[in-house]
Order: C-alpha cells, then sequence, then structure tokens
C-alpha cells in the first residue's frame, strides 16, 4: 500500500518531484528518466510506471529557465529507451510468452494479453504506434508481437516510428505548454486530463462492450 501510495503522489506531482530530482542527481537525472522509460516499454511487470505523463514533466522542464534539462539530448535518450524497452519486450514474448500466458501470473494476467491481441486483431502493425500513446496497451503490445511472431524488420519499423512521435510529441507539448501560469499553477489537472486521455480509448472501447452485451 505505501507503494502505491508514493507512486500516486509521485504522477500527480511529478513535476515537484522531477524537480527534486535534478537537483539531488543533476546529470544523473537523464539516466533516471532512461531507466523509468525502458521499464515501463520493455518490462510486462511493470505497466504502472508514468509515460505520457513523465515525458510532459521532462520536457517543462528543460523549458525553464537555466535550462535544468537539455531538450536534444533528453529527447535522443528516451527515443532510445522506448526503443530498447520495445525491443526487449519483444524478445522476451517471443522467447517466453507461450510459458507466460499459460502461466496467468498475478502481474501479467491474461485478460490484458487477451485485450491486446484482440487490439492487434483489429489494428494490425499499426498497433504499436496507435498503442504508444494508450497506457497498459503499450506494455504489452511488443511482448503480444513477440508471442505472435511478428516479423522483426516490421515489427522494428513500427516500432521506431512510434516511438519517434511519442516522445517528441509530448516532450514538445510539456516544453511549449507546460510553463504557462494556468498550466504550471495547475499541474495536478494537466497531468489528470492526460492520463483520462490516454486511456479514454480504453474507457470507450469497455462502454461500447457493455452496451453490446446489454444489447
Amino acid at each position: 500500500m505505501e507503494i502505491i501510495r508514493y507512486l500516486t503522489d509521485f504522477i500527480l506531482h511529478i513535476d515537484k518531484h522531477l524537480l527534486e530530482i535534478v537537483s539531488n542527481y543533476q546529470t544523473w537525472t537523464y539516466l533516471i528518466l532512461f531507466l523509468i522509460i525502458f521499464m515501463e516499454t520493455g518490462l510486462v511487470i511493470t505497466p504502472f510506471l508514468p509515460g505520457d505523463s513523465l515525458l510532459f514533466a521532462a520536457g517543462t522542464i528543460a523549458a525553464m529557465p537555466g535550462e535544468p534539462l537539455q531538450m536534444l539530448p533528453l529527447v535522443i535518450l528516451l527515443i532510445c529507451a522506448a526503443f530498447g524497452g520495445d525491443n526487449t519486450n519483444y524478445f522476451i514474448g517471443r522467447f517466453l510468452g507461450k510459458k507466460v500466458y499459460d502461466k496467468n501470473y498475478r502481474l501479467i494476467r491474461r485478460e490484458y494479453l487477451d485485450k491486446t491481441h484482440a487490439f492487434y486483431e483489429k489494428h494490425g502493425g499499426k498497433t504499436l504506434i496507435i498503442a504508444r500513446f494508450m497506457p497498459i496497451i503499450r506494455t504489452f503490445a511488443p511482448f503480444v508481437a513477440g508471442v505472435g511472431r511478428m516479423t522483426y524488420i516490421r515489427f522494428i519499423s513500427f516500432s521506431i516510428f512510434g516511438n519517434v512521435i511519442w516522445v517528441v510529441l509530448f516532450t514538445l507539448a510539456g516544453y511549449f505548454f507546460g510553463n504557462i501560469p494556468f498550466i504550471k499553477n495547475n499541474f495536478t489537472l494537466a497531468i489528470l486530463a492526460i492520463i483520462f486521455i490516454s486511456l479514454l480509448p480504453m474507457i470507450i472501447a469497455f462502454v461500447q462492450k457493455l452496451f453490446k452485451r446489454s444489447a
């Protein structure tokens, strides 16, 4: 419970926590951000780590006076982190996916894998791009691609395109809008809005499923 409470507080006040990390660890902040994005993308047991909100907050801090973070190396490192995570997840799925699926672990629930697989059935390889903007599904999408043995060339092309768009879009959004007085003074609301918008496709799909059942 303590971990959940701390993680919730970290996400909702991510701007303040990230500033503390920059102040305490300075250049090492790049490595910390790299690891968080890598784990959120590359390990199926950590889909709860911040992704969109972390990129937005990092871009916001990069735009602050004195430039606590440099934008160009930040974007390049985070793209590499997301790409590395995708590849790790893909090969875990390729070599261990069947065993993981059959076991139905608590942290890697078959329900999540089935939903991601259904998403693949509907959208094909574009899932890797679309899923970039959807928490949880973006963590499981490369894993399911590996389980389904998507050809690596096809996987890597979608992965690179999706990662570049995702990182650039959210960091630039933070860079240009994060320090606007209204957003800066209501940063928690801005983070909640980002989370809500990210979850909106899944909420819509869930509501549609309920209507189909009732019909």
